[in-house]
C-alpha cells in the first residue's frame, strides 16, 4: 500500500457492507473517481483563469505606468517607476505562487485518482495516459503545463527589471 492508500481507504467500509456486495462496493468507487475527475478538471480551468487574470492585471498595469510616464521613459520618476516595478514584482509573485499552488492541488488530486485506479478494471489515467507521457520526466515527450505556467510569470518579472534597469540607467 502506498501512502495515499493509508488514507484514503475507509477501513469502516468495504465490499460486504453493501447489498450486492461486489457491484456496489465497485459503483461507489467509480462515482467518487467520476467526482475526482470532474473536480481535478475545475482546478484545471480555474486555473486557467486565474493565468488570464494576471495576465490581463500585468497588462493594465503596464499600460497605466506607461500612461503615467508618457512618452519618454528616461524622463519619469525614478520612485515612480520603481514604485511601478513593485507591484508588477508583487503581481508576479501573487501568480507564481498561485501557479504553483494549483499545480500542487492537482498533483494531489491526481495521486488520489490514482489510488482510485487501482481498485477499477483500468488504470487509464494513472499507469496508461501518464506513463505514455513519460511522467512528464523527459521534456521532448511532455511538458507538464503547469511547469510553463509557472515560467511565464518569472519571465515577465525578469523583462520588468531589465525594463527598469534600460531606462533608469
Amino acid at each position: 500500500m502506498t501512502g495515499i492508500d493509508n488514507t484514503l481507504w475507509n477501513a469502516g467500509v468495504s465490499p460486504s457492507d453493501y447489498a450486492r456486495a461486489k457491484d456496489k462496493y465497485q459503483g461507489a468507487i467509480l462515482e467518487q473517481y467520476k467526482l475526482c475527475v470532474e473536480m481535478a478538471d475545475r482546478v484545471s480551468a480555474r486555473r486557467s483563469l486565474t493565468n488570464t487574470f494576471f495576465l490581463t492585471l500585468n497588462t493594465v498595469a503596464v499600460t497605466a505606468l506607461a500612461t503615467v510616464s508618457g512618452s519618454d521613459w528616461r524622463s519619469s520618476s525614478v520612485w515612480l517607476l520603481l514604485a511601478g516595478l513593485a507591484v508588477l514584482l508583487t503581481q508576479c509573485l501573487g501568480w507564481f505562487v498561485m501557479m504553483r499552488s494549483y499545480r500542487q492541488l492537482n498533483a494531489a488530486k491526481y495521486a488520489v485518482i490514482g489510488a482510485l485506479e487501482r481498485r477499477l478494471p483500468a488504470l487509464a489515467y494513472s499507469d496508461a495516459e501518464w506513463g505514455a507521457l513519460g511522467e512528464g520526466r523527459d521534456w521532448r515527450r511532455y511538458v507538464p503545463l503547469t511547469y510553463v505556467e509557472q515560467g511565464v510569470p518569472v519571465v515577465f518579472s525578469v523583462a520588468y527589471v531589465a525594463g527598469f534597469l534600460a531606462t533608469t540607467l
